[in-house]
């Protein structure tokens, strides 16, 4: 049914009763079990019981519908005939996800779907069926299971009765749903699947469709996991989601369901730092559930020096033939932080992210961390030019450096440019928005005083027009009400309501009502500025009509120049998700061309529930900036540049 990109209205926060009152109505059609109190037990151990279970139904609500989680309405087509379709999606993210939202059901007409993100959290919520990956692939593609594809059964699960919701996974993953449908037939009661025709189940949505590559900011589907315990059969343990969910600790910083780590399943990073077949110990490793939490000044501080030490490692396991590792002594500030440090910081999450900055740590800068590490005897440093410490030499035999145990790092993700056919073309190197179109539309919305000239030409009162459109319209109000002066036809006669619709009390207007008419142009100025401003930010081939304008004039990039400790200036930029940017693959970036010390954080003053992020680059480095932000589509029209080391706007 998601075959095609879906039409989604602008997301809104779902209220904590409507939260509730849908996980309920989850909880009820799928038959989820809810822990009940003991009858039983005796007064004290009711209350305990009851209290048991009022934290198990609100740990199911959660698991199901996390308090995060948006709704929105959407419109698509689905069949051979292009048949309309609408109903309502809700996102969230849950625990363990890094906070990025993604859809995690569908609702449609009186059904809720869950989307495989949800079932990859939430095991045994539906029957599962298997059939071979040959087939999961076509049905990806949008095919229906046909019933002799069915492997696994006879029997086959109990409540996959005809038209019940079902998940599909390949022999090959069975413990994986990829596939989300509903049965044609009952399949409960099939005895045999050998000779046998007819669908057995309608595809509804999939792993690599258009909601699973939904993302409020442009970050690709998520990929399935190696494997999701619950799923498999022969690994149950009898008890429902609602028991599993109940026995979780309610306060524990472990959240979601635990995804088995394949040792074989290394990521990128971790290959590309020389890692294969070492075994990361338990207090560093990293697997795919990470609290996305502040952390504390003392993790801060060992998140930095554990970087440094990594940092140091890489080069020594990569650059053994060199006599000092591929370090060219002595080493900047500057160096040491974006070559040794940040690239091997944990930032797994944007809570991470946003925590592990120098600034937060002990030290609060650079140089008193190099003083730092000095003091431990892993490097020599020295003073230079009276406000920069440099590394002179690494002690590489060091006992921190040589036990030390690289840890895996972030993935980074690599999205892809589809094709026209819809297969995978050539991998970005950035992140989706680099090589992005996009185009900047201003419309107008008249004011309520404005209907009775938009009716001459049966416009919509609340529409949303361009400034040449508002000048038509009063062209023809006044071509139909014969307000056009013969004598000159640039100029218009004044009656009752354009008077009240566009006049004022200023002096020209006065002379206007004393002469009795008024130049169109000068009119048509007086129409747009009766009008309210909205604009729409369209990304590639978007239409406005795909979109809902928001209020207001567009949103300006805004790049700042200031000077920091005295005589080093830095650069900061914010203003970039409107324009479909993410700032951290922006910051890594610019990290490299500016060859200097980069960072993410919250921008002073911005909304903790909608904060805008912003990011910081040493040095004066505005053409950088903007030669990357041209990258992804920005004119630099829409970019305002502050320079606050010469105390003035250019």
């Amino acid at each position: 049914m998601f075959k095609k990109k879906p039409t989604i209205k602008p997301l809104s926060p779902l209220k904590s009763s409507d939260r509730r009152r849908t996980a309920d109505h989850i909880i009820a059609d799928f038959a989820l079990e809810v822990p009940p109190a003991d009858a039983d037990a005796s007064p004290d151990d009711k209350a305990a019981a009851a209290a048991a279970a009022t934290a198990g139904l609100t740990a199911l609500r959660r698991s199901l519908l996390p308090e995060n989680a948006l709704s929105a309405r959407f419109t698509t087509t689905a069949g051979p005939d292009l048949e309309h379709v609408s109903g309502t999606i809700y996102v969230g993210s849950h625990e363990g996800t890094g906070g990025h939202q993604r859809v995690l059901w569908v609702k449609i007409g009186d059904n809720l779907y869950p989307t495989v993100y949800t079932l990859w959290h939430n095991p045994n919520i539906v029957p599962l069926l298997y059939t071979p990956l040959a087939v999961v692939e076509k049905m990806q593609a949008g095919a229906d299971l046909m019933t002799p594809g069915l492997q696994r059964g006879p029997p086959f699960p109990s409540k996959a009765t005809k038209g019940a919701i079902v998940a599909i996974a390949s022999l090959e993953a069975p413990t994986v749903p990829m596939v989300v449908g509903t049965c044609d037939i009952d399949v409960s009661a099939l005895g045999k699947v050998q000779g046998t025709k007819g669908h057995a189940v309608s595809t509804v949505h999939w792993a690599g469709d258009e909601l699973w590559s939904w993302s409020a900011t442009s970050k690709p589907g998520s990929d399935p996991p190696l494997v999701i315990e619950g799923w498999d059969d022969d690994k149950q343990d009898g008890t429902g989601l609602a028991e599993r969910t109940a026995r979780m600790e309610l306060d524990s910083e472990e959240g979601g369901v635990a995804l088995d780590a394949q040792p074989s399943a290394r990521s990128a990073a971790e290959e590309a730092q020389g890692l294969e077949g070492e075994a990361a110990p338990a207090n560093h490793d990293f697997v795919d559930i990470v609290d996305d939490k502040e952390l504390s000044t003392k993790e801060i501080d060992e998140a930095f020096k554990n970087a440094f030490l990594f940092g140091v490692r890489h080069h020594m396991d990569n650059n053994k033939d060199h006599p000092s590792y591929g370090l060219d002594f002595p080493l900047s500030q500057s160096h040491v932080m974006s070559q040794l440090v940040q690239p091997y910081l944990p930032t797994y999450t944007p809570a991470r992210t946003a925590s592990l900055q120098i600034k937060k740590s002990s030290w609060k800068n650079i140089r008193k961390f190099i003083k730092y590490l000095d003091k431990q005897s892993i490097v020599k440093s020295k003073d230079r030019d009276g406000h920069e410490t440099v590394i002179l030499d690494i002690d590489f035999k060091d006992r921190q450096i040589a036990q030390f145990v690289p840890y895996r790092l972030p993935k980074k993700e690599t999205p892809t440019a589809a094709s026209a056919n819809g297969a995978p073309a050539a991998t970005l190197t950035s992140e989706s928005s680099v090589g992005q179109k996009l185009k900047l539309v201003s419309v107008l919305r008249p004011k309520e005083k404005l209907t009775p000239i938009l009716q001459a030409s049966n416009a919509d009162p609340r529409g949303l027009y361009t400034p040449a459109e508002l000048r038509q319209f009063l062209i023809a109000y006044a071509e139909a009400e014969n307000l056009i002066d013969p004598k000159n036809k640039r100029l218009i006669r004044i009656n009752p309501q354009i008077a009240d619709a566009l006049l004022g009390s200023s002096a020209a207007d006065n002379a206007a009502l004393t002469s009795g008419s008024m130049a169109r142009d000068a009119l048509a100025e007086r129409i747009v500025s009766a009008s309210s401003p909205f604009h729409a930010i369209l990304r590639n081939d978007a239409s406005i009509a795909d979109t809902k304008p928001k209020a207001g004039s567009p949103p300006r990039i805004q790049i700042t120049l200031e000077t920091r400790s005295g005589n080093k200036t830095v650069s900061k930029v914010h203003g970039l998700e409107p324009y479909y940017i993410a700032p951290q693959p922006l910051a890594d970036e610019l990290r490299k061309t500016c060859a200097g010390s980069t960072s993410v954080d919250k921008l002073q003053g911005s909304s903790p529930k909608a904060p805008v992020m912003e990011v910081m680059v040493q040095g004066p480095q505005k053409e950088a900036i903007l030669k990357a932000l041209e990258k992804r589509g920005v004119n630099k029209n829409w970019v305002d540049v502050v320079d606050k080391t010469k105390g003035k706007k250019k």
